[in-house]
């Protein structure tokens, strides 16, 4: 009798156990939904619907898991809000991240694929807050990169993020504030780095031109005027 009590005591704490690791991957079997979130390899950032500010829309973020107060630094559907807790988030068998709404309507695509057969795609929240989709083969060992959130910033910069214009694919990476504290979409004011010539920053505020900081001398920003 003791040994069954004890058997089921490790049952019981097993399952409590395996509740509380949190995922930091998703594969293309596994979708969350709204209320459901991913948290990084060391509990430094989460993943999951939220609505921001005062604002009832729902959205897909990325924000810092430690912090009490909610500090998003990344947000794949700004422009397309969820109006009501319906959403669903996942990974397709192409490497295809998309956002659904309760009728199964996409809300929000990534519009990243890999071309022939993918054997596994894998969606990985890492611990520096870069969202990044895998290609991997059958026994998990090699991976290879099909697409990352850090080629597609936000409003907050952070460590090893990219920036700037792809000189390969064209792919501009640029900076984008909040229309508002309630509000993730595209606001006034962004920052993108001008490759015409020597590298500058410009900083712009509706298209107008409101600061510059450079050129670029191989070293560093060789000037910090502002227009």
């Amino acid at each position: 009798m003791e040994d069954h009590s004890m058997y089921s005591s490790l049952w019981l704490l097993s399952l409590m156990l395996s509740d509380c690791a949190a995922l930091d991957s998703l594969h293309s079997n596994q979708p969350i939904q709204d209320g459901k979130t991913i948290v990084s390899n060391r509990n430094t950032f989460e993943m999951g619907f939220f609505s921001p500010g005062k604002s009832k829309n729902r959205y897909l973020g990325i924000w810092y898991k430690k912090i009490s107060v909610c500090t998003v630094v990344w947000v794949a559907n700004r422009e397309t809000p969820i109006t009501d807790k319906s959403g669903l988030f996942k990974v397709g068998s192409n490497g295809n991240l998309v956002i659904l709404s309760g009728r199964n309507t996409m809300v929000w695509s990534s519009n990243s694929m890999v071309s022939g057969r993918s054997y596994n795609p894998v969606v990985q929240l890492l611990d520096n807050a870069n969202l990044v989709v895998w290609d991997t083969d059958k026994n998990n060992t090699n991976k290879n990169l099909i697409w990352q959130s850090f080629d597609h910033p936000g409003d907050t910069f952070l460590p090893g993020i990219k920036f700037g214009k792809d000189l390969i694919t064209g792919l501009q990476r640029s900076m984008t504030s909040w229309k508002s504290p309630d509000d993730p979409s595209i606001g006034a004011y962004s920052n993108i780095l001008d490759t015409n010539g020597f590298p500058q920053i410009f900083g712009l505020q509706d298209q107008v031109l409101v600061s510059r900081l450079g050129p670029w001398n191989g070293l560093g920003f060789s000037g910090f005027p502002i227009n």
